[in-house]
């Protein structure tokens, strides 16, 4: 039986692209916004989504991260791939392509682009789109305007677009990570394919009080036992100034004797612990 799957949309998205690796034969649904993805499941439209949540040049994805902390999504599998970014425009404006009057994309590509563009169109008005794929749909849909995007090769074949300039983005080794949500753990079969580089284990931990230490406890619960951190990520409770929570990856999956072990340590500091995901890890070359 086939799942519906949310992501973020249009058709043609280094999401969707994502989306098909882990899902290859489920329904995909898109949805304009990261928000409106995590919502679709929360109300049943969809039994998983996936969203983006890090990418290696501009860092974390705020927004997928502070909407887990409040609704608390448990992650079910993250995948990474690589993020090549092409300037393109309407074929019928391939001729006047070097003097594009504007330059649609979404704001963490324009920013993975942005010492090509200064360089090659400093006089390009900027627009920002919630994503690539809607930027290159939106240069499909507007052929009379000498305007570009830069969008994936997906979007290109997608909304029929010619690429003028192909891997224009500032620096080579850019991959953006996506995670794989469900609201609830007891619908989801193991996920498995040629791409499964192995598994990690997600906790997200408010401290109890600003004190002097706080965190260095927190760190000391995992390090004593010589696990290793991959990530650890602060970001504001929206609470008032100084409260934070963190977000801690550990590469491993979550045992009965570790995790749990963790876990009760920081509870027993005053910490408030959830763990968030315990998940396959894949990732594209």
């Amino acid at each position: 039986m086939c799942s519906k799957i949310s992501y973020l949309g249009p058709s043609g998205t280094f999401t969707e692209y994502a989306t098909k690796i882990i899902f290859p034969n489920d329904v995909l649904i898109p949805y304009e916004t990261i928000p409106d993805c995590m919502d679709a499941v929360k109300n049943d439209e969809t039994e998983y989504c996936v969203v983006p949540i890090e990418n290696a040049i501009e860092g974390s994805v705020n927004l997928t991260i502070d909407y887990l902390f409040h609704h608390e999504f448990p992650i079910i599998a993250d995948i990474v791939i690589p993020i090549k970014q092409h300037l393109m425009v309407h074929p019928n404006n391939i001729a006047v392509s070097k003097q594009v009057s504007a330059i649609y994309s979404h704001p963490q590509a324009i920013a993975q682009s942005h010492h090509f563009i200064r360089k090659q169109y400093p006089n390009a008005e900027i627009h920002y789109t919630n994503s690539t794929a809607s930027a290159a749909k939106f240069v499909k849909d507007n052929a009379d305007l000498n305007i570009a995007a830069v969008a994936n090769e997906f979007a290109a074949n997608t909304y029929e677009l010619q690429i003028v300039n192909a891997n224009i983005h500032d620096f080579q080794n850019n991959h953006t990570k996506f995670v794989v949500l469900s609201k609830q753990l007891d619908k989801i079969e193991p996920i498995q394919n040629e791409h499964y580089i192995g598994d990690k284990t997600t906790f997200k931990v408010t401290l109890p009080s600003d004190y002097s230490g706080a965190l260095h406890q927190v760190l000391s619960a995992f390090a004593w036992r010589k696990l290793n951190l991959s990530k650890i990520e602060s970001r504001p409770q929206k609470t008032g100034l100084g409260h934070y929570f963190f977000i801690i990856d550990v590469d491993m999956k979550a045992d009965e004797v570790l995790i749990p072990g963790v876990k009760a340590e920081l509870e027993a500091l005053g910490c408030g612990v959830a763990i968030i995901g315990s998940y396959p890890c894949f990732k594209v070359e």
